[in-house]
């Protein structure tokens, strides 16, 4: 199968951001080649207008319905993604200090930040508390009372909702489900009930509403339809006793096409969200990250040797697991592209891996490429948890990453430097 047919069909549900003219591979109206002439590789390269229609397929999925679109942080946090998000007005999950102040830095409204995760320490609750979030996601009675105990001390209010593990299996990678028993996630479903009512002693905490997220990369609608009808139970049960939340957080976690998965449309997804809670007349709140990110963005890498074996042949690039870790980590599967085709090239099948010292260290297995040494490659749908991810292992510079516009590439991170990796070492005497 040629590139171009290959690049439509792991594309369907994409905005085409990334597209062959004239045999290469462009970056919205910019090659990639330039790109890589530019900025070096390997580079992580992101289109605006993917983000942007991405972000807004969700807001028109919602129409007039109450809803807040709550874009999770922790899939890309770069400044210049949040910035371009807040410009339109989007709010924010949250899972740290650290990316409450990115954030906050690039210009993103405090009433519109949800601070999620188990952990969250008393330094975190305090700046988020000082900068009057939105609201905080509960995730066990013990940081119930300390968020309690601060807001008291501080003579404040503090906005928050209950997470919710409904012990649903989400029928993903079982380190991306979040919403069963054996997981750290929330606030067992069947001992829920007793904390609202506790809450009702508290006079320092404003209940707003109910959360619920079990797992990301999710392809079909049924868990979502089995989770919500869990937390609708509950929420009924809470109205009997007089207990009145304001909305419901059903977190993220709708999958995007890597290679052959069919999930939902973002369409489909709002609207069955929409028909089961409209009765209950609340706000919907959601946290897409990957869904937004994920398909606007590629690793951008170059072949530095070809190595072929008696038992495989290996395309050696520029690029690692420390710069992209799904492969090792998950055994995800991204498509790789070469930037330019060549017909002149016999295709083989590679593995393609990077210069890391691990055997884990592969972007792909099994890839039929027409490529030699010196040819980049394009490794796809890396926007979501690539450079977030990224570490330096082996002492690697993390890569540059850029933003493209139209027909103009904006450098948004620079590479790391050597100097850099070792800069706030100290050798003692």
């Amino acid at each position: 199968m040629m590139p171009d047919a290959l690049w439509q069909t792991t594309t369907r549900r994409a905005m085409q951001a990334f597209h062959y003219t004239n045999g290469t591979l462009n970056a919205e109206s910019v090659p990639l080649s330039h790109i890589a002439k530019q900025f070096g590789t390997p580079c992580y390269v992101y289109s605006a207008a993917a983000i942007e229609h991405n972000w807004q397929a969700f807001q028109e999925a919602f129409g007039d319905y109450p809803h807040r679109i709550c874009y999770a942080v922790k899939a890309n946090s770069n400044l210049a993604i949040l910035n371009l998000l807040a410009k339109k007005n989007s709010g924010f999950d949250i899972v740290s200090g650290g990316e409450l102040e990115r954030v906050l830095k690039a210009g993103g409204d405090p009433q519109k930040i949800i601070f999620s995760g188990v952990g969250k320490t008393t330094q975190e609750i305090l700046r988020a508390l000082e900068v009057n979030i939105f609201s905080f996601d509960i995730e066990s009675e013990a940081e119930l009372e300390r968020i309690n105990h601060l807001a008291t001390q501080n003579n404040q209010i503090a906005n928050i909702a209950l997470r919710i593990n409904p012990n649903i299996d989400a029928r993903t990678h079982p380190y991306i489900s979040t919403g069963l028993n054996e997981n750290k996630f929330g606030i067992d479903i069947n001992e829920a009930f007793a904390l609202f009512q506790k809450i009702k002693k508290m006079p320092h905490l404003h209940l707003t509403g109910i959360a619920c997220h079990i797992g990301s990369q999710l392809t079909e609608l049924s868990p979502f339809i089995e989770a919500l009808d869990s937390l609708l139970i509950l929420i009924k049960k809470l109205a009997d006793d007089g207990i009145s939340i304001e909305h419901i957080n059903f977190g993220g976690g709708l999958g995007v096409r890597y290679q052959d998965e069919s999930p939902p449309s973002i369409k489909e997804y709002v609207h069955t969200l929409i028909e089961k809670i409209s009765p209950f007349k609340l706000e919907i709140i959601i946290e897409p990250g990957r869904s937004i990110i994920a398909n606007a963005g590629i690793l951008l890498t170059r072949v530095e040797y070809l190595k072929p074996t008696q038992h495989k042949n290996f395309a050696i690039i520029d690029a690692g697991m420390n710069d992209l870790m799904r492969p090792a980590l998950y055994d995800a599967w991204q498509n790789i592209l070469p930037v330019q085709i060549n017909h002149h090239v016999p295709q083989r099948n590679y593995d393609v891996v990077g210069p890391v010292c691990e055997s884990a260290d592969f972007l792909g297995k099994n890839r039929e490429l027409a490529i030699q040494a010196g040819d980049l490659l394009a490794i796809h749908s890396a926007g979501a948890y690539g450079f977030s991810m990224s570490s330096n292992y082996n002492s690697r510079p993390r890569p540059a990453e850029v933003m493209v516009k139209g027909k103009n590439a904006y450098l948004i991170r620079e590479r790391e430097t050597i100097d850099n990796l070792f800069s706030d070492e100290k050798i003692i005497p």
